[in-house]
């Protein structure tokens, strides 16, 4: 089977529970983005305060964070599609509840702060569902395709994801200004009960082992497995630093709004950038693969996203900062495929949800702690030096890792 695979691109697509897979991973990222960018919007302009836009990450992250751990455990001992399916069912009744809060005869009745009080709990309890259903995934992921297509599958499922990035933003700035904030949450409802559906036709049951283990040794378990593993844990902190600091994405409604003056169509462009350069460049890496030489690609592709982070941070150009924010997400794909194939080729079965728990705290979480980190900074020193600072932070990150990783030059992934 592996010469039968070996220049097969599309390999992985051949099983259908995998494309089933796929299907559900690309809506469900396109319907979270989707939300997460209109009611970022309309927040930013209630509140025409950056750290508004912070909260809503800090919102998501906090619970997500108390809980992926235990969701990873969970997710090694329980059937990984039920868990999915129950945490999908909590974030469409959070979606549901954004939706009746921006209804005209319920938001009108309430203050400034108790608008936010509810907006940012719902974020919470999307970001708590967001703890079981993340390790739960990442774990089923590797047993709906063979081994030897890890790579290949890993390619498929980031290309997925980025198309359901590329969607989600895209659309979401067209749907604000068309159909308005409340229609818009409707459409993101409707396709997370088809997310639901989606699951429901994947027919592989992973085995799961039920132990005696008390949950903290389980958890203990988790943590020494990526710390004691070096490659994993540097692939890990890579990606944690760059999107921790580096990322500009919880920023960009004010670069649409305040600097580059472009409105909610112009946010939606902006925000869609990085992600059609990730899919471009993961749908490249199907035919041409990044991990012959893993840790070299690994080091300049987040080296890569520094840079491109200090080019869209001072231009002025609608334009560069679309084509800033592509080359941003073409480097992060080059390392997302990389830290991917890590994470299923090392871990040992029994013990996938619990890396996968693990990486989602100091990756996943990552995105949220970033937005919330990339508004304080730009409360506290202005928007375009809060970038400003991620790039350079980013930077420095790469080159500490790159001396203390010499070794891993070596270390064959394929």
């Amino acid at each position: 089977m592996k010469s039968t695979h070996s220049h097969d691109a599309y390999a992985a697509l051949r099983y259908p529970d995998f494309r089933f897979f796929l299907a559900n991973s690309f809506l469900f990222r396109a319907m979270i983005l989707i939300q997460e960018v209109i009611v970022g919007y309309e927040l930013y302009l209630l509140t025409h305060d950056p750290l508004s836009l912070g909260l809503i990450g800090l919102a998501e992250v906090v619970p997500f964070i108390m809980t992926s751990l235990f969701g990873g455990h969970i997710a090694d001992q329980r059937n990984k599609i039920t868990i999915m399916r129950l945490s999908l069912a909590v974030i469409i009744l959070g979606s549901v509840i954004l939706y009746l809060i921006f209804q005209p005869a319920f938001f009108d009745l309430l203050s400034l702060r108790e608008r936010l009080v509810l907006i940012y709990s719902v974020f919470f309890l999307i970001g708590f569902s967001k703890g079981f259903y993340s390790p739960a995934s990442s774990s089923l992921k590797p047993f709906l395709v063979p081994r030897e297509l890890y790579s290949n599958s890993s390619t498929w499922s980031s290309t997925f994801g980025q198309a359901g990035s590329i969607l989600g933003p895209g659309v979401a700035g067209f749907l604000y200004a068309y159909i308005g904030l409340a229609n818009a949450l409707l459409v993101v409802i409707g396709f997370f009960v088809v997310c639901l559906v989606l699951l429901s036709f994947i027919k592989t049951r992973p085995d799961f082992i039920k132990t005696n283990t008390t949950l903290l040794e389980s958890l203990k378990e988790g943590f020494r497995f990526v710390f004691r593993t070096r490659i994993v844990l540097y692939a890990v902190s890579l990606d944690l630093f760059s999107v921790l600091f580096g990322g500009v994405i919880a920023l960009l409604p004010v670069f649409a709004e305040d600097i580059l003056h472009v409105g909610p169509e112009g946010l939606g462009l902006l925000r869609a950038a990085p992600s059609v350069g990730a899919m471009l460049t993961l749908l490249g890496m199907a035919y041409f693969p990044p991990t012959r030489h893993a840790w070299r690609n690994m080091l300049l592709s987040v080296a890569g996203f520094g840079v491109f982070t200090l080019v869209f941070a001072f231009s002025t150009s609608f334009w560069l900062s679309c084509v800033a924010l592509f080359m941003t997400g073409a480097c992060d794909s080059v390392s997302v495929i990389i830290r991917q194939t890590i994470l299923q080729l090392f871990p040992p079965d029994e013990m996938r949800g619990r890396v996968a728990a693990v990486n989602g705290m100091f990756v996943s979480s990552s995105n949220e702690l970033g937005a919330f980190e990339s508004g304080v900074a730009a409360r506290l020193f202005g928007t375009v030096p809060a970038v400003v600072l991620g790039g350079v932070v980013t930077m420095g990150v790469v080159t500490w890792v790159y001396f203390r990783s010499k070794d891993l030059f070596a270390v064959r992934i394929t």
